[in-house]
């Protein structure tokens, strides 16, 4: 029998098979328990940790766009196996809803259904290999939106996935645009979540250049700051009410200096094109989803306090080595109780994607 972790405030318990425990701290958890499953358990209640960011590509689907598996930045990122469950063990993750960033927005119409249809039916087979760990959100092509609500419809009733992984622009056009509205509309009627990963912002690159890697760093979170942006000012919200969008990297840099957005049309009225909003721009935040991948308790906290800490959920950015603790950034933050520590951790995910919280 393996021995068990158990997390207990900033601690973690390892039982051994005849149920005595021995404390050690969280930082030892890589080390201990030699691949072991790690459990949390906060408050005496033991949690199903879902991370809602991370990622994996289909080597066939690379291959049909002239990529290579060795070229994408990622170790372990084209499996979905051992290697990818050895290291959820490690790190407390007990589901993964994973996503594959889209790079095919500018392929013609039949080359880029074909990539769709390889990633989806290859995902969906990937997660039925092991339903208890994995779940998978589809992959659109995006820039043909008919054809994107016919690749939606059947990810989600024919294949079971869960959701849907989009980028932050599509080919240079913004998403709110009235042409991708019946997207949006089907993805609301089948009550699915929208998971927005940015692909940097590729009309920056010449300032990107230089040390920094800023094509990520700044480029990923401006990204999708523009887009819920548009989303907030074109009305795409008010006109789709009922989406469900969950936001990258703790939603780029719009929560962190939201308030700006209530104030630039008073400041600017000539600026205003004649979009009603129903409510102020930091408002729609709340009814948004936000992943947890702000690396520090205070941005953490902030976070929170701008869109509600019931809207956050984990994001790891597995197999990218941006944050290996993130369960234990979750844990030890000093702001939150145990019952929004739990939010975080899985329940709100579980919700938003139908995964039950039971073991």
């Amino acid at each position: 029998m393996h021995d068990q972790n158990h997390v207990h405030g900033g601690e973690l318990q390892f039982v051994d098979c005849h149920g005595s425990a021995l404390t050690a701290t969280n930082e030892s958890t890589a080390q201990a328990g030699g691949g072991a499953r790690r459990q949390v358990i906060v408050a005496g209640k033991r949690v199903k940790t879902i991370d809602v960011h991370c990622h994996c590509v289909i080597p066939k689907a690379l291959e049909v766009m002239g990529k290579n598996l060795a070229d994408e930045r990622g170790p372990g990122l084209g499996e979905v196996g051992a290697r990818r469950l050895r290291e959820m063990d490690e790190q407390g993750i007990d589901v993964e809803a994973i996503s594959i960033n889209p790079s095919w927005y500018k392929l013609e119409r039949d080359k880029a259904a074909e990539v769709v249809k390889i990633n989806n039916e290859t995902l969906t087979e990937l997660c039925a290999a092991h339903p208890d760990r994995f779940v998978g959100f589809a992959s659109l092509s995006l820039q043909f939106p008919d054809l994107a609500v016919q690749q939606l419809e059947h990810a989600i009733k024919k294949l079971g996935m869960r959701g849907i992984a989009i980028g932050g622009s599509v080919a240079g056009e913004e998403f709110s645009g009235a042409k991708f509205h019946p997207v949006w509309a089907k993805a609301e009627e089948l009550g699915i979540l929208i998971f927005i990963h940015p692909q940097s912002t590729p009309e920056l690159n010449n300032r990107f250049k230089g040390n920094g890697w800023l094509a990520n760093t700044i480029g990923n979170p401006l990204d999708t700051t523009i887009a819920l942006s548009h989303l907030i000012f074109e009305g795409t919200l008010d006109k789709f009410p009922g989406l469900k969008v969950c936001s990258a990297h703790g939603g780029g840099f719009l929560p962190s200096y939201a308030p700006r957005s209530d104030n630039c049309l008073r400041v600017a009225p000539e600026m205003d094109t004649g979009v009603k909003l129903k409510k102020r721009p930091t408002e729609y935040l709340r009814d948004m989803y936000f992943d947890t991948l702000v690396f520090t308790d205070e941005a953490l906290r902030h976070l929170a306090a701008e869109v509600g800490v019931e809207r956050l959920v984990i994001g790891t950015d597995h197999p990218i080595p941006w944050q290996a603790e993130s369960i234990d950034h979750v844990l030890k933050c000093p702001h939150f109780t145990d019952a929004q520590k739990r939010m975080m951790l899985g329940e709100t995910a579980g919700k938003l994607l139908g995964i039950s919280p039971d073991f």
